[in-house]
This record gives C-alpha cells, structure tokens and sequence, in this order.
C-alpha cells in the first residue's frame, strides 16, 4: 500500500515529505495557539520561546505521534497535546545544546540560534519555559488521569538523566576522546532515541492498546529507528552543506567528537542504519494498512538527505 495523507492515499506524484508537511502543519497551528503570544509579558522571553519553536523543523517526533496513532486507529485530535509535548521537549534541547557551554553553535534551523537572536541568560529561561510547557500542555490533555500521569512519566523518563539529558552529559564528556562502537551506540540511545522512542510510545499510551506485547514491539521499533536516525545525521554532517543541514556543517569534526562514522567509517555506519530500519520495521510488519504512514515515515528517518 502506498502512504496516506490525513485526507486518503498519496498519489505517486506525492512524495514522504508531502506527508511529513501535513502532520508538521498540523502541530504548528496547535503550538502557536499553546504557546504564549509575544504581547505576553516578560515579552522578550516570549519572543525568544515562540523564535525557538516556531521556526522550522521537520517536525519528525510529532509525526511519529501520529502515525503511530493512525496505526492503532487513533484519532489525529486525541493525539495533539503528545505531538505539541514531544516537540517542545526537542526545541528545549535544541536551545540548550547551541549554548556557548554545549556545543556553542550560532545556525539552527537555517537561522541564529536563540542565543545569538536574543543573549545567552534569555536563552537558558528560554529553554527551560519551553521545557516546563510541555509538561503543562500533556497534564492538560482530555485523556483520563491514568494515561496523564503514563504519558508524563514517560516524557520525563525520556528527558533525563537517564534519557536525553545523560546522552548529552556522555557526549560533552566525549570530547576529544575515542570510544567504541558500543558506547557511541549508548550515548546515541539516549541523546537521540530515547525522545524518538518516547513519541511513539506517548502514542501508544493514548491509543488505550494494554497488550504488553504491543508496547514491547513498538519500544524496539523506536528506538531502533532513534539509533539509526542519528547514524544518518553523523553521515550527512559529514556529507551535506550548511545550507542543506540548516546548521553549521562538520561541526562535530570541528568539536573532536565521537560519532559513527569517525569510528567504524561511513559505509559501515550506513549499512548499520540499514540494519537496524529492517529490524525496526520487522517489529510492526504485523500491522495493516494503517501502518503505512509509520512505515514511510521511518524509511524518510534513516535514508534523508537533510
């Protein structure tokens, strides 16, 4: 079967990114009415948030919500509040990781980073106000207590120490070091995978399905498609342009930092982020036809060329 857009099925002149736009143009019109407006006082901060969030992106993780929603037969309304969370919780990281203190960047998403179009302290409240409203807008959503409380504990599960957060701290801590396959493989699975993984299972949470099988498939089949997202974008910092990435190229071979292909070369990073997309979709080739999106979705992760 091809993939559908929200209205039917592609035609072949459509393409995954015809897709990916639908659902992107979906969580921005939910961002903007839940994020505060500019006029809101402190303005700046405001300014400096809605910049932040509002300027661009693929929206994968919100994707993933809700092609992993469709798959389960989920309706696209009942899955806003979880696309607007995850996605905040990736431009709070985003905000946090350009600062001069972590990976110090000034382009992202093709524009200056938050900290260069405001100042660094805006910034940091920027990122952490970002942070808190993902939060706020998942407590908020219509769902019943039970699947609140699963949904926030794992977005925070995601987002730590144990998640994001200590990917990150692993990473910093890699700087002009040489680590093995393995331990870049840990620190991807968490800085990366871990937020990817909690998008498909916030979805699954709000789906209703209880079968512990259902979860366990779909926690391999993300966070294997997070793993290999990431080997795609070690290989395209060192394959694409600054103008194409939309952030500075072969910034972390300027950084000394420990990525895929620095450790076992290019061809053998792309044959593993091949590896693993089989794997990943062998754990929801069980599906129907309602898995298509989800299916499209995670070939565009692993083979894009931005």
């Amino acid at each position: 079967m091809k993939p559908q857009t929200i209205e039917g099925v592609l035609t072949e002149a459509e393409s995954v990114e015809g897709l990916l736009d639908q659902y992107a143009d979906r969580v921005n019109q939910q961002l903007k009415k839940r994020l505060p407006q500019e006029t809101d006082s402190p303005k700046t901060l405001h300014k400096a948030i809605r910049y932040s969030v509002l300027g661009g992106g693929k929206r994968i993780r919100p994707a993933l919500v809700y092609a992993t929603g469709e798959a389960l037969s989920t309706n696209l309304k009942s899955l806003d509040c979880a696309a607007c969370a995850v996605e905040l919780m990736h431009c709070y990281s985003l905000v946090h990781d350009d600062l001069p203190a972590m990976d110090n960047d000034d382009l992202r998403r093709g524009r200056p980073t938050c900290h260069k179009a405001f100042d660094e302290a805006t910034a940091i409240l920027a990122g952490d106000a970002i942070q808190a409203q993902a939060f706020a807008i998942l407590a908020s959503d219509d769902a019943p207590n039970k699947k609140r409380v699963e949904m926030i504990q794992q977005l925070a599960k995601s987002s730590g120490s144990l998640g994001m957060a200590g990917g990150q701290a692993i990473d910093l801590a890699s700087v002009n070091k040489q680590l093995n396959e393995e331990k870049i493989k840990n620190m991807h699975t968490l800085k990366t995978a871990a937020l990817i993984q909690a998008s498909a299972l916030i979805a699954v949470i709000v789906s209703g399905t209880n079968s512990p099988e259902t979860f366990a498939r779909f926690a391999n089949f993300s966070e294997k498609i997070g793993l290999a997202f990431q080997i795609r974008d070690d290989i395209l910092d060192i394959q694409a342009d600054t103008e194409t990435l939309g952030k500075p190229q072969g910034s972390d071979a300027a950084q000394n930092k420990p990525t895929y292909p620095s450790i076992v070369g290019v061809e053998q990073a792309e044959n593993t982020a091949n590896t693993l997309l089989r794997e990943a979709l062998n754990e929801i080739n069980h599906l129907d036809g309602r898995a298509e999106n989800l299916r499209a979705i995670s070939k565009y992760m692993v083979t894009r060329n931005s």
